[in-house]
């Protein structure tokens, strides 16, 4: 702490000290297939059974046998049907065929299927007079997976195609990870909840609701404890509400202000502090400790540098809790359509608006008010364009680094 405790700590440098010797949660549940969105795989999943269980038919045609089919035209004699869920449970011989539908299986006998376009057919004679025989009209037994094969890895964030792939392996329910909770406290006497009248002196308190519904996307569950008033015995009674969660986010009054006294609070609650400002902005006045074996990050209070830091830190440190990979957020290169000036000592993380040109270059165009208080601009933003500290001016059609914004 002795060095940090003179200058800021970097981005990489804060989210290395939030995510050390983050152990992943190992409580695991059961949950049917529809409530299984969003969360993560506690284990590999080995399939049930194979897929598919019998070779079938990929086309409306006729089942045959490859070796009748080598010299064209042919005619073979029709002996059967087979449909989808109605197998055709004779034999073919040579020169006999079987009208077939997608998705039925392959009669005994047949190995290749000539599809109908190819084919005409008279007096339940087939010929054959024109195309190839493409064996990529069968689907092999087995061709998906195999009874037995791991289909999904453990700590798959389970989405839409990941549940499908599931369901076929014969899943009706699914071991997923217990999800992190994430106790989430706003402080300030300025605050009022939505729906609630405000003072004159007060403003609606809305980050809280968009650091839950990050926390929710990322798999953990959110807690809401409500708004802290300023005062110790409030941040108290609040902070002891969040005992049993694996990590508290406070929002605001985590810097060193005279009404700041969140930091004292958990102090006196035993956290150890292991950083309390970064050079980045917005959100500079981040804090980070530990109570015990509960992290705690104290966000700022501005709704922009909470919902900011919140990805650039919290989601990070749910996804190393269920067993994920916690990589810092991904970053693009997008072209400048306007100029930047150049940065400052903090890192600036610029909302911004991109798109993709004809060309196919992603263009970012920085937004004009990057107050951090502002959330019209943030709601419009569907980026953030990355400037490195001390970073010189950049011009117009310059490529810079661009965070993609996922919440």
């Amino acid at each position: 702490m002795a060095e940090h405790a003179k200058r800021p700590l970097t981005v990489d440098e804060a989210l290395a000290q939030v995510l050390a010797d983050v152990m992943p949660i190992t409580d695991t549940v059961e949950v049917d297939l529809l409530d299984a969105m969003g969360r993560v795989l506690a284990a590999p999943l080995p399939a049930r059974h194979t897929q598919p269980p019998f070779a079938a038919s990929a086309m409306d045609g006729y089942a045959v046998r490859a070796a009748d089919v080598q010299a064209l035209p042919v005619t073979l004699h029709q002996i059967g049907e087979a449909a989808a869920g109605h197998a055709f449970d004779g034999h073919v011989q040579a020169g006999q065929a079987v009208r077939i539908f997608t998705g039925a299986p392959m009669p005994s006998g047949a190995d290749a299927v000539v599809i109908q376009e190819n084919t005409s057919v008279s007096a339940g004679q087939i010929t054959i007079a024109a195309g190839t025989v493409d064996f990529e009209h069968v689907r092999p037994l087995g061709g998906d997976f195999t009874s037995g094969q791991s289909v999904l890895p453990a700590n798959q964030l389970l989405g839409a195609r990941h549940l499908t792939l599931a369901a076929a392996a014969g899943y009706p329910r699914l071991a997923v990870r217990r999800r992190p909770v994430v106790a989430i406290l706003a402080t300030g006497d300025e605050l009022v909840l939505p729906g609630e009248t405000p003072r004159a002196d007060q403003i609606v308190c809305s980050n809280p609701f968009g650091v839950a519904a990050m926390v929710c996307a990322a798999g953990g569950q959110a807690r809401l404890l409500g708004i802290a008033r300023d005062t110790s015995e409030s941040l108290d009674a609040k902070i002891a509400d969040a005992a049993d969660a694996d990590i508290l986010v406070t929002l605001g009054g985590a810097s060193v202000g005279d009404h700041d006294l969140v930091g004292p609070v958990l102090a006196r609650r035993g956290m150890a502090l292991a950083f309390w400002k970064i050079a980045m902005r917005p959100g500079k006045p981040m804090m980070f400790g530990r109570l015990g074996s509960q992290r705690v990050l104290g966000l700022p209070g501005n709704p922009v540098s909470s919902m900011i830091t919140a990805r650039l830190f919290l989601v990070p440190l749910i996804e190393a809790l269920l067993g994920r990979s916690s990589e810092p957020a991904p970053t693009l290169r997008g072209t400048l359509t306007s100029s930047l000036p150049a940065n400052g000592p903090r890192a600036h993380y610029m909302r911004a608006v991109g798109r993709r040109t004809d060309e196919g270059a992603y263009a970012v165009t920085p937004l004009p008010n990057q107050d951090s208080s502002l959330l019209t601009p943030l709601a419009a933003a569907n980026c953030l364009i990355v400037r490195p500290s001390a970073a010189q001016s950049v011009a117009e059609g310059c490529d810079v680094p661009v965070l993609p914004l996922d919440f």
